[in-house]
C-alpha cells in the first residue's frame, strides 16, 4: 500500500483520483485550502504543507487555478516534497501548453518546467479539456439570447473519469517523465458542441461565430490545443450530456 497525497483533492479531477486510489487500497491524503486535516494554501506554503507530505511516497498535483499563483504553489510543493524525500511527483497539464500563447497555458508550461528541474522523480500527463469545463463555458455563453462563439474554434473534450483512471495508473507506477497525451474521441467545431449543448438543455439561442484577434486565438484556431493522433477517449460530449440528464 502506497501513501499518496492529492493536491486539489476536492476538485473535479482530484476528488475522483482520490476515490480511485482509495478503491485500489492506497492511503490517500487530500490537500486543499479547506480540507482537514491537510487544509493548506499551497501559494503560502508553511508548516502545514510539510506535515501533509511527511512520509508520503507519491504526490499527485491536481491543484490549479487560472486566477494565478500556480508557479508559486508548485515551488512550495516541490520544496516540501524534497525535504520529505517524496519519490514521485505526478502533474496534470493541458495539451498545447507549449503551442498556444495563452496566459494560463504559459503558467502550466512553467510549472511543468519546475517539476522537470526539481530533482524528483516525475510524470506529466497532458490532456484536452474536460466535458465539465466545456459545459461551464457554454452555460455562461448561452445566458444572453445570442450565443457568441470564436469563429473557427474547435475542441476535443474528454471524460474526466477516463483521465482519472490514467492518472491513478501513472501515480502507482514508476516516474515516467512526459506520458503520452490524452485527447477526447472527437475533434469538433465549437459550434457543433454548442448546438448539442443547447439541444440537451432545451435552450433556444441564435449561434453567431465571431472572428477574434490575437496570438492566443490564432493558436487555438490552428488547433494547437488538439491531439487528434491521441484521440484515446471513449465518451463523447453527447454521452456526457445524456448522463447529466439521467
Amino acid at each position: 500500500m502506497t501513501t499518496i497525497l492529492v493536491t486539489g483533492g476536492t476538485g473535479t479531477l482530484g476528488r475522483l483520483v482520490t476515490e480511485r486510489l482509495r478503491a485500489g487500497g492506497h492511503e490517500v491524503r487530500v490537500l486543499s485550502r479547506h480540507a482537514q486535516p491537510y487544509a493548506v494554501d499551497l501559494r503560502a506554503g508553511g508548516a502545514g504543507l510539510d506535515a501533509a507530505v511527511a512520509d508520503v511516497e507519491t504526490v499527485v498535483h491536481c491543484a490549479s487555478t487560472p486566477r494565478g499563483g500556480d508557479e508559486q504553489a508548485a515551488a512550495h510543493l516541490i520544496g516540501a516534497a524534497r525535504r520529505a524525500g517524496v519519490g514521485h511527483l505526478v502533474y496534470i497539464s493541458i495539451v498545447g501548453v507549449d503551442r498556444v500563447p495563452f496566459g494560463y497555458y504559459r503558467t502550466k508550461l512553467a510549472v511543468e518546467s519546475q517539476i522537470e528541474r526539481s530533482g524528483l522523480g516525475w510524470t506529466v500527463l497532458r490532456t484536452t479539456q474536460f466535458h465539465d469545463l466545456l459545459v461551464q463555458v457554454l452555460g455562461a455563453l448561452s445566458r444572453p439570447p445570442v450565443l457568441l462563439l470564436p469563429a473557427g474554434a474547435r475542441a476535443q473534450p474528454i471524460e474526466v473519469a477516463e483521465v482519472t483512471d490514467r492518472l491513478a495508473e501513472l501515480a502507482v507506477g514508476a516516474p515516467a517523465g512526459r506520458a503520452e497525451d490524452m485527447g477526447g474521441p472527437e475533434v469538433r467545431s465549437l459550434e457543433s458542441l454548442a448546438r448539442a449543448y443547447l439541444k440537451a438543455t432545451g435552450r433556444r439561442r441564435a449561434v453567431v461565430n465571431v472572428p477574434l484577434a490575437g496570438k492566443a486565438y490564432r493558436g487555438f484556431r490552428a488547433g494547437g490545443h488538439l491531439t487528434p493522433e491521441r484521440a484515446v477517449g471513449k465518451g463523447t460530449f453527447e454521452d456526457f450530456l445524456a448522463a447529466r440528464r439521467g
